[in-house]
């Protein structure tokens, strides 16, 4: 009888340790937000039908914030991982960044990964049809935008915010996905 009560007593405590602190899907650094998205060629606007339409991938990005001794968000820089697959092997990637703007609307840009036409780094040849962790490092919202105002809205409303990607084939978009917050 005495063991089987201490058996509980040290379940009970085993059990009165344990916190949602150590839960794996805690964040580890508050100054740290990351967003996904899958991306398809269907959710463009409007839709690819060409040569293109298979075109999916995703991205992950991860903000790294700033903050004031307030505890206020006062600056973020954005880090890209993007992979892209199931393109035609001639297609060319030339463009892409975090637009604002829901599912099914096309909306202004608003953080740029840097590859561009001019400028930043080269547009990147689809050789094989696809490209796996392709990065960009500390981007940051577009010059004469409220960076503050911008990171605090896709934190508050990711669903309001998308990825795309372009081609040369497809100037305005070739595959898209809006973010989710992890």
């Amino acid at each position: 009888m005495v063991k089987r009560g201490f058996l509980m007593l040290m379940l009970a405590i085993a059990v009165a340790s344990c916190d949602d602190n150590n839960s794996p899907t805690a964040p580890a650094d508050p100054n740290i937000v990351v967003f996904t998205a899958q991306l398809s060629a269907a959710n463009e606007v409007p839709p690819i039908t060409d040569e293109e339409k298979d075109a999916r991938g995703n991205v992950r990005i991860t903000v790294n914030l700033t903050r004031d001794a307030s505890n206020n968000i006062t600056g973020a820089t954005y880090n890209f991982v993007v992979n892209l697959n199931s393109f035609p092997t001639d297609s060319t990637w030339t463009l892409a960044h975090i637009h604002e703007g829901a599912a099914g609307v096309a909306g202004p840009v608003r953080v740029n990964t840097g590859l561009n036409t001019t400028g930043g780094p080269a547009p990147i040849p689809l050789t094989t049809g696809s490209i796996s962790n392709q990065t960009f490092s500390n981007a940051s919202a577009n010059a004469g935008l409220d960076p503050v105002a911008i990171v605090n809205s896709m934190i508050a409303n990711p669903s309001g915010w998308y990825f795309n990607a372009h081609s040369t084939r497809h100037g305005s978009g070739v595959v898209r996905g809006q973010l989710v917050k992890q």
